[in-house]
């Protein structure tokens, strides 16, 4: 597992291992800062990987930007970089020859464009990666900037090249959605994107406060109709406001469903709302069908 790490240097990807799925062991940070003035000089963090059956090619959010010590947390933009590995648990090696995408003026991701899940479909390799826009000035509704979320697809046939964002979101900038991890479902032919949903209240900062799921019989529509709640504050009880970050992993006739949350009472104040979180994980029986609406 590659998790968020934070400590006195900022925002690290790390590495935990574990024999069953439930009790995991730290094996440390597997990323650096780069550089002063490097695209990752504030945080090199949110690790995905893909193996190409030769290569593991690691998928990292850098930023040169981070909010005053000692929390130091990453600030847009957030963007996509590129590490390969001869093996999951590393040494990763940068490379910054590489850049997937990066966050572009009058797109749906024109703040942010962080990495996701790799899929193979026929000789493409399909990203499903986190992208954010900017409100309008005209229609702000608080005192800081609020970011609308969703997820994209960008592909290419070459993962050490270039990747090319689809011009459309496969779901509407209003689901306020980031982080993508996806499980195709054998019996019925279908897959489910698990997401985390980002709450916006008043009195309140933006923060992961669920994890949702999509399902598709293809992997390149989605209908924001189709989806469910897996997880909340009504079915997750050992965090009370904030659950995020999913991901999933099938464990013989259940799906692992892991998330990160914050076990305080009252919701952290301000920035405090990053920090602190903990790595949950929730079952869900298989074979995974859609609701019945």
């Amino acid at each position: 597992m590659h998790y968020d790490g934070s400590g006195a240097e900022g925002w690290l990807a790390c590495l935990a291992t574990s024999p069953d799925l439930v009790t995991w062991t730290p094996r440390g940070r597997v990323l650096q800062l780069g550089r002063k003035g490097s695209r990752d000089s504030g945080s090199a963090s949110y690790a995905t990987t893909y193996f190409d059956g030769r290569t593991w090619h690691g998928f990292y959010v850098g930023t040169p930007n981070v909010s005053p010590a000692p929390d130091l947390i990453p600030l847009p933009p957030y963007l996509t970089m590129k590490a390969t590995g001869a093996s999951p648990i590393g040494p990763w090696k940068k490379d910054y020859a590489t850049i997937p995408f990066s966050p572009t003026p009058g797109t749906y991701y024109s703040c942010t464009a962080s990495p996701g899940q790799v899929i193979k479909q026929g000789k493409d390799y399909l990203m499903f990666f986190s992208p954010s826009a900017e409100f309008p000035p005209s229609d702000y509704t608080k005192p800081h900037k609020l970011l609308l979320r969703t997820l994209g697809i960008a592909r290419t046939r070459n993962l050490n090249g270039a990747w090319k964002p689809d011009p459309q979101p496969i779901l509407p900038l209003e689901e306020q959605i980031e982080n993508s991890t996806l499980y195709f479902e054998e019996a019925n032919q279908t897959w489910f994107l698990f997401t985390n949903h980002v709450g916006v209240e008043k009195r309140k900062p933006e923060y992961t406060d669920a994890v949702w799921v999509y399902w598709s019989k293809d992997l390149n529509t989605w209908d924001p109709a189709n989806k469910a709640v897996v997880l909340d504050s009504k079915n997750c009880r050992w965090t009370p406001h904030i659950i995020g970050l999913p991901s999933v992993l099938k464990a013989a006739k259940r799906l692992a469903v892991f998330y990160d949350g914050h076990p305080a009472r009252r919701f952290p104040p301000g920035p405090k709302s990053h920090m602190d979180r903990d790595i949950g994980v929730a079952w869900l029986d298989l074979p995974l069908r859609p609701p019945v609406t």
